[in-house]
């Protein structure tokens, strides 16, 4: 495969009518998709996409606006789920006090309990934070030793990206590094190794430029490729490359 996005939905009622036709516009363009899970239902689905598809792959887990909703069944369906081969990481999972459509405390718990079922299972995590970064940092640190996983949609500075590489992890680049005026996370792009870097779409969410203001899928991840190779100064053959083999090595994935 060219290119890997790292973090999509398929399962979102946007792609309701034509799904299989943007699964295979990626897959003409060689790019294989990693499918999140946001809740149990996501989850199911992001794994009954992967099983039917040999390049797509499946996150399972509770974003943060479900918290509420996390019981102790819910954890063990997860566990469940994630037994599955085409399984390679828990999430989206992590922390939003943009919306705060969980309350707060309930969604550390939750994320907390996550990290640990990760830990258990020995899979990565995609982290979700927004407008949360220091709850997150903190119950980050509580937990002892490196973490394996991957900010999703990074959107910070250079400072934020040391931070969170400092905890093992990879940081998500996805369309806003296509605007202009993200002039913070173009500068952490600049300097964060290429090696800690996956590039993602958050499809059919934060489209890139050209199409930034439509809908989002998965084949317009190489246009955040193109912006990334840019920004560093190296070609788009060496960005896809480096990206893939990252999301290879992070998530494990079989191709």
């Amino acid at each position: 495969m060219r290119l890997i996005d790292s973090h999509a939905h398929l399962d979102d009622r946007a792609f309701g009518k034509d799904c299989a036709a943007v699964i295979a516009r990626a897959f003409a363009e060689e790019i294989g998709i990693i499918t999140i899970g946001a809740d149990l239902r996501s989850s199911r689905e992001a794994v009954r996409l992967a099983e039917r598809h040999r390049r797509i792959w499946a996150t399972v887990g509770v974003h943060p606006h479900g918290a509420g909703s996390v019981d102790a069944r819910t954890l063990e369906e997860l566990e469940r789920l994630a037994d599955r081969d085409v399984v390679v990481a828990i999430g989206e999972i992590g922390l939003d006090y943009y919306r705060d459509l969980s309350p707060r405390d309930v969604q550390r718990r939750v994320f907390e309990e996550q990290l640990h079922l990760a830990r258990r299972l020995d899979l990565p995590v995609c982290l979700h934070n927004r407008e949360s970064t220091d709850d997150l940092l903190e119950i980050l640190r509580g937990v002892s030793g490196e973490h394996r996983g991957v900010v999703h949609s990074f959107l910070g500075d250079p400072d934020l990206a040391g931070q969170f590489l400092a905890l093992g992890l990879l940081l998500g680049i996805g369309g806003p590094v296509t605007f202009p005026k993200n002039s913070a996370l173009r500068e952490a792009v600049r300097v964060v190794p290429i090696e800690r870097l996956l590039i993602e779409t958050d499809a059919p969410y934060l489209t890139p430029v050209p199409y930034r203001g439509r809908r989002n899928e998965p084949s317009y991840v190489r246009y955040v490729a193109e912006d990334i190779a840019e920004l560093k100064g190296i070609s788009i053959e060496e960005t896809s490359r480096r990206t893939t083999e990252n999301a290879v090595s992070l998530f494990e994935l079989a191709l």
